[in-house]
Order: structure tokens, then C-alpha cells, then sequence
């Protein structure tokens, strides 16, 4: 069996053509992909350092503009300045230790040449009335990211001036995204050491061979240490998030497992199952599984694509993270892993499982399985959409808002340091507004601002220092930065303030976001379900199922999210995950994890489908397409999707509220649409549908590319 034949594939389509060009010129694959990934993984160990922490704003945007025109006119007292929080538990900071703590701070702030003004605590409203918590000011000298790499580069040095009774703890937009970045880095590690194990375990048992399991590990390392180095090199061009490789990495693993089990399972029924030649395997293999991943990875990079249409900078650069990692893997899949599984061969079942040596492409369990539902379609159709509509049905509640500060760690410096001010200056002080006018409007401004019930304490103005002609007002609102009230306040004073006046601060800058994300979602959900029906419609040739593919998408997206109303807006369950309700879901959850639970689930049902379509086009009997449907990939999507539940599951388990958000979501809609959805509830309607659900009109087929699955 571990000949290779040489002999060409007559009936071989385009992608089993590029899998024999791949076998033909195995030695430019290979050292062409050993290029892309020593050349681009010299770059990959900056990653942690090179990419931003911020960009999380509304660009465009009221609040963007009040932040850049403090930055240039008024000494840098942004909102994405430095506050450096100094209290003194026993006593006035104008005795003891406190003079000197102050001194080395402001030694510290002035020696950096990123940060602009350093302002000295002032009576009224930097230092307390008790004297004992005053905030030293370091105005932003460079952009939001930037801000955010000086945070983390002083925070230590800053914190290191504690004494037994003056503690030191910077705080402020700026510090909340070093901590939270430093935070989630370590449950990011946390959650891979848990995940790996578990991954590789299931591998095994879906692969039934140890050699065989390690090839999805290959793909998503060759995968990531490529993006992780492309993104290096992009951050260059454009600012792009530090999320943008987490989701990389997620991403690369769930999809590098996806579609390596797809062509291996293939290859295996091809070559031991049908005892074809290595070569006849591979035309097999591309020509059928090939063909499916890459529509699958098509789908993902199109719904992936589609939030692109927020304008916020870190949104983008995530969506562009994701997209790379993906594109990488695809590549991997489609060329470097058909020239691993030629030079093993037969060999990729070392240290095989009992049962490996079958080679069986068609599942007896899924077989049955699908026999099954064939027969009792009604009781499964029926059970499995009233259990996701009834764990949908929550979504009518959801409320969203930016995290709080309740999504660091109790010992952050940024969240003792925001307590510290709140003690001292009020409940609304860490969400001061930030109001720039003319000069000459500044008398009303202030009255406007006085009157206001939402408003505790008013600044007087202070012009610009240059010739600019514009004021700075600062206001210090009655509630915290994420009450509800707050977006109301602001709104109100944007209509009563004068036509000159802008209103920003950093709270204000994620109520524009969340407005943003608000009005964004519902175009960006529009979207993706169209590309998505589209790219089915294209696949697939057949209007109906496309289009009962998409919805049932739809269905385990809205499942998702109404479990996440119950657990992250009620807090069910936050003392066994370990975290504070917030009240609310994060603002970025909707828009930009339905992109993401959309892509895997149509990427499911591209398996599905189209393996349901190859048997129609082999039989024309709707029950075969079916049956046969589940019998063949239904092993690979239980197998894939149970790994995918494991690796978000323990993101649910480390860390900071915002991944617990994201292993939750994306593991409850994998388990749901993995397991209800594709290997139930899709069946099931295309037992319904029987023949109508292949139909396709002339008109339609005339416009269509052929795209068949059936090999020969």
C-alpha cells in the first residue's frame, strides 16, 4: 500500500488537479511552505509586544473628536491620559511619606517622553478635601495605543513607590486596557494549557492514531506562527489589536481540526476503504472533502468579512486577524496537508486504535443514526426546534453596554486606583465628561452644565494653550461610568449645551461605541445571512435547502446568545464561573460573535451538505442523501465539534469576564448547532423537503457555476 502510482487521474476536477500539481512539485510545496513559515515566524515572537491593546472606539465619532483636540490643544488631558492615584491611609499627603511619594511620582511621569503635561494634584479636584487621595495627571503625549504600551511600561515602576502607609496605583482608560490585556494573556495561556490535553485526547479517538492526530496540531501551528507574524507586519501599516491573535489562535485550532479531519477521514476511505493508488487518494480526497473545506473556509472569510463594516479600529483588526489565521490554514489544508498525508501513507496510522484499521469513510452508528431520523421525523424536528426557540427565547431581554470595571481582577492597579477616586471625589468622578467649545461659548456651557440634575461638580473652563480659540470644561456626572443614566445625561447635554460644544471623556467614548455597535449589528447580521445564503446557494445549486441552511444557523446563533442573557446579564451560574454580573452583555458581544458563531456554523453545514449533495448526485434518491449524508460526516462534525466545545468551554473556566463571554457563547452555540442542529434538525428538513429540496429552476442553474461533488 505504501507505493505511490504515478499514473494520472482522468476524471481528477480542479482541486483534485491541484492536489496531484502539489504531488508532482512535492519539493517547491514543501520548502515553499518552510519559507512562508521560518520567514514570517521570525517576526511571530513580537506578537505579545508589537500589537495594541486599544482602538476600541467609535471612529467618526463626537467623543473621538474631544479626545484628539485635548490632546493637541490642552496639554494631552485626554481621555486616555495617565491618573496616578496616591493615598495616605493614616494621615494628610503634606506629611510623612507623602511629599516624597508625590516627588517620585512626578519624576517618573516627566521622565517619559510619550506623555505630554504633567499636572500637580489641585485642590478641589485632584486632591480631597481629608487631604489623603490625590491624582496626579500624565496627559497623553501619543495615540490611544501607544498610551496603553506606556501604562504597562511605568505601572510597575509607579506601584513600586508604595510605602506602609502611601499606596501608589495608576489608573484611567489607558491603565484599565494594560490591565485587562495582562489579565487575559494569562487566561489565554491558562485555558491553552487546559485546552491542548483535552484537544489532543479527542484527536485520538476521532483519528484513532497518534500519527494521524498530530496533523490538525501541524496545520494550526503552521497556521498561526504565519499570522501571528503577518500581523506583526501589518501592525506596521495599521494599529491592530492584541485580540486580533487570540481569536487568530482560537480560530486556527477549531478550523485547522475542522478541516484536517474532513480530508483525512476522505483519504483514509479512499485509499484503504476503495485500495486506490496514493495519487488516485489525494484526486479523491480534493476533488470531494477538498472541494467542501474550501467552500467552508469561503464561508468564514465572507461572514468573517462582514465586520468590516463597523468602523472601529479594533473591531476590523480582529475581524483581519481571524481572516488571516483562516486564509493560512486553508492554504495549509489545501496544499501542504495532501503532500504529508502522500509521503505517509499508509503510515499515518501508527500507533492506531483497534478499530482504525476498517478505514471506513460511512459511520454503522451514524448510519443508523440517520435511518433513524428518517423514519421519525416529526418527533425530532419538532423537539429540536422547540428546545431552541425555548433557549432562545431570552434574547428579548438582552442589554448591552462596553465592560465595566468590574471586568478586572479585585487587585488590578486600575481597578483599586478607580475605587480610590470614587471614595474621594464622588461616584460619577473615574467617568469625568470632558466638554471643549470656543472660548466664547464657555459662560453658557457652564451654566448649561450646572443646571443639569446628571451633573455633580463643574470645572471651571480653561483655555487652550495656543491659538485656538477653544475652552475645556470638565464635569463630573452623579453616577457611575455604567449606569444607565449616564447615556442619558449626555445626551441631554449635547442637545442643550451651545452649537460649539463637544462632549467626551472615556465613558462617553463607549457610549458612542455602543450606539455604534447598536446601529451597526443589525446591518452586519443582514450581511453575513446574505453572503452566507449566497455562497450555500452557489455550493449547493438548490434554493430551498440553502436557504433552510442558512436559518438553522440563525437558530443556534439565537440560542447562544438568550443562555448568555441568562448567565451574563442575570448571573446564573457566576459563582460556579467565577465572575461579577455586569447587568448587561458586552456591547461587542452581538455583532461580533454572531460573525463568528455564524462561520462555524456554516461551516458545519457545508459538510453536511455537501456531503448530502455528492450521494444526491450519485442516486437521486432523496433518502440516500440524506442517510448517506450523516453516515459520512456526521463522526467528523460530533468529532470536531466536540473539540471545539472543549477548547471555548475552558475559556469559560480563566480569566477575566469578557473571555468567560466568549468560551460560553461560542461553546454553547457549537454544542448546540453541532449536535441539535446539523445532526438533527438539518436531516430532519431534508427528510421533509425530500426531492424539493435539491429542485433548482432553469433560469437558475443557466446563471450558476457547475459545482458538483460527486467523484468518480
Amino acid at each position: 500500500m505504501a507505493q505511490h502510482s504515478l499514473e494520472p487521474s482522468p476524471h481528477a476536477g480542479p482541486l483534485g488537479r491541484l492536489g496531484l500539481w502539489v504531488l508532482s512539485h512535492r519539493r517547491v510545496v514543501g520548502i515553499g511552505w518552510i519559507v512562508v513559515v521560518v520567514g514570517l515566524g521570525a517576526f511571530a515572537p513580537a506578537v505579545e509586544k508589537n500589537l495594541s491593546g486599544a482602538g476600541w472606539q467609535a471612529d467618526g465619532s463626537e467623543s473621538v473628536a474631544v479626545r484628539d483636540l485635548a490632546q493637541d490643544h490642552f496639554g494631552g488631558n485626554a481621555s486616555h491620559a495617565i491618573q496616578v492615584v496616591v493615598h495616605r491611609t493614616d494621615g494628610s499627603l503634606d506629611s510623612g511619606d507623602g511629599p516624597r511619594v508625590l516627588a517620585e511620582v512626578t519624576r517618573i511621569l516627566e521622565g517619559e517622553p510619550r506623555l505630554g503635561e504633567v499636572v500637580a494634584p489641585q485642590p478641589g479636584t485632584s486632591l480631597s478635601p481629608d487631604g489623603r487621595t490625590a491624582v496626579v495627571l500624565a496627559g497623553a503625549g501619543v495615540d490611544t495605543n501607544e498610551m496603553v504600551r506606556v501604562a504597562s511600561d511605568l505601572k510597575e515602576d509607579l506601584q513600586a513607590l508604595s510605602t506602609d502607609t502611601v499606596a501608589v496605583n495608576p489608573t484611567g482608560s489607558s491603565l484599565l486596557w494594560s490591565d485587562f490585556n495582562e489579565a487575559n494573556l494569562e487566561a489565554m495561556l491558562t485555558s491553552e494549557m487546559y485546552s491542548w490535553p483535552v484537544t489532543l485526547a479527542i484527536l485520538v479517538l476521532a483519528f484513532g492514531a497518534l500519527v494521524a492526530a498530530g496533523l490538525p496540531l501541524m496545520l494550526t501551528l503552521a497556521g498561526l506562527v504565519a499570522s501571528a507574524g503577518s500581523l506583526v507586519l501589518l501592525n506596521e501599516l495599521v494599529p491592530v489589536s492584541i485580540w486580533a491573535m487570540n481569536f487568530a489562535m482560537m480560530f486556527a485550532l477549531a478550523l485547522g481540526i475542522d478541516y484536517a479531519l474532513f480530508l483525512v477521514v476522505r483519504y483514509r476511505a479512499a485509499r484503504m476503504g476503495r485500495h486506490g493508488s496514493a495519487r488516485q487518494a489525494i484526486a479523491e480526497t480534493m476533488d470531494t472533502a477538498g472541494k467542501a473545506v474550501l467552500l467552508s473556509g469561503a464561508t468564514v472569510l465572507v461572514s468573517l468579512s462582514a465586520v468590516m463594516l463597523v468602523p472601529s479600529p479594533s473591531f476590523r483588526s480582529m475581524a483581519g486577524g481571524i481572516m488571516i489565521s483562516v486564509a493560512f490554514v486553508l492554504a495549509a489544508t489545501l496544499t501542504l496537508l495532501p503532500l504529508v498525508l502522500f509521503k505517509l501513507d499508509d503510515r499515518i496510522n501508527r500507533l492506531a486504535l483497534p478499530w482504525v484499521k476498517a478505514g471506513e469513510h460511512r459511520s454503522p452508528v451514524f448510519a443508523r443514526w440517520g435511518e433513524h431520523l428518517w423514519r421519525h421525523p416529526a418527533a425530532w424536528g419538532i423537539g429540536s426546534t422547540v428546545v431552541l426557540l425555548l433557549l432562545a427565547a431570552p434574547i428579548i431581554g438582552l442589554k448591552t453596554g462596553m465592560p465595566s470595571i468590574k471586568v478586572l481582577p479585585e487587585d488590578a492597579s486600575a481597578r483599586i486606583g478607580y475605587a480610590q477616586v470614587q471614595d474621594a471625589f464622588g461616584e460619577g468622578a473615574p467617568g469625568t465628561l470632558q466638554v471643549v467649545m470656543k472660548d466664547a461659548d464657555a459662560p453658557a456651557a457652564a451654566a448649561v452644565l450646572t443646571s443639569d440634575p446628571g451633573i455633580a461638580a463643574v470645572t471651571r473652563a480653561v483655555p487652550a494653550g495656543d491659538d485656538s480659540g477653544l475652552a475645556l470644561i470638565q464635569a463630573t456626572p452623579t453616577v457611575n461610568p455604567s449606569d444607565p443614566a449616564l447615556p442619558e445625561t449626555v445626551d441631554r447635554l449635547r442637545a442643550e449645551l451651545p452649537s460649539s460644544a463637544l462632549v467626551g471623556g472615556a465613558a462617553v467614548e463607549n457610549i458612542d461605541l455602543t450606539d455604534q455597535l447598536d446601529r451597526s449589528t443589525p446591518l452586519v447580521i443582514g450581511v453575513v445571512m446574505g453572503l452566507g445564503f449566497l455562497l450555500l446557494l452557489v455550493a449547493l445549486q438548490a434554493p430551498l435547502i440553502a436557504l433552510l441552511g442558512t436559518l438553522a444557523s440563525l437558530l443556534s446563533t439565537a440560542a447562544a446568545f438568550g443562555v448568555a442573557r441568562l448567565v451574563f446579564q442575570e448571573g446564573h451560574g457566576a459563582g460556579l464561573l467565577g465572575f461579577e454580573p455586569q447587568g448587561f452583555l458586552d456591547a461587542w458581544a452581538p455583532v461580533f460573535f454572531f460573525a463568528m458563531i455564524f462561520a462555524i456554523a456554516m461551516d458545519y453545514t457545508v459538510f453536511l451538505l455537501a456531503s448530502a449533495k455528492e450521494h444526491w448526485e450519485k442516486s437521486g434518491d432523496p433518502r440516500e442523501a440524506m442517510v448517506g449524508a450523516v453516515a459520512h460526516s456526521g463522526r467528523v462534525i460530533f468529532a470536531a465539534g466536540g473539540v471545539m466545545v472543549a477548547v471555548f468551554f475552558t475559556f469559560a473556566l480563566s480569566g477575566p469576564l469578557p473571555p468567560k463571554e466568549m468560551g460560553v457563547i461560542l461553546g454553547v452555540a457549537v454544542l448546540l448547532d453541532a449536535f441539535l442542529v446539523r445532526l438533527v434538525l438539518l436531516p430532519v428538513l431534508l427528510r421533509v423537503s425530500g426531492r424539493a429540496a435539491w429542485a433548482s429552476p432553469a433560469w437558475l442553474r443557466r446563471i450558476l457555476p457547475r459545482i458538483t461533488f460527486a467523484h468518480d
